[in-house]
């Protein structure tokens, strides 16, 4: 089964959206995320939170957590979203970058475009490495 980590600088924001699209479209059988922060904050920002919810995402019990050379070496794909040098190198894992805005303090408005690209790209990306329930 395949590990994805989609790490930002907070762990607060696109990250954890990145995770819980991909846990919700991929097939559990094939691949899971975790998300991972470099200098992870103390809790999901509101902002993400009220746009999740619109989604029926629940993020209000997700942690921040530290993306640690241990878990980025468990990984088979590490999606960065803006941790830029920060993030850790590990060799032979496949490293994709993704500029998306940082949704922290951004008005809703912005959070939710944030949210829409996260959930293209995750759906892309599923669709691609052929993670998800239907496909063989």
């Amino acid at each position: 089964m395949a590990l994805v980590v989609f790490a930002c600088v907070h762990n607060a924001g696109r990250s954890q959206m990145a995770a819980a699209f991909f846990n919700a479209a991929a097939d559990a059988t094939k691949a899971r995320a975790v998300s991972a922060g470099t200098n992870p904050g103390d809790r999901v920002h509101p902002e993400v939170l009220d746009v999740m919810r619109e989604e029926g995402f629940d993020l209000s019990a997700a942690k921040p957590q530290r993306l640690t050379p241990e878990l980025a070496r468990q990984a088979s794909l590490l999606v960065t979203m803006g941790c830029g040098e920060t993030c850790p190198f590990v060799p032979g894992l496949v490293r994709v970058d993704w500029n998306l805005v940082d949704p922290k303090g951004q008005p809703l408005d912005v959070v939710r475009r944030v949210r829409n690209e996260i959930r293209t790209l995750v759906a892309a990306l599923v669709e691609e490495h052929r993670w998800g329930p239907d496909a063989r």
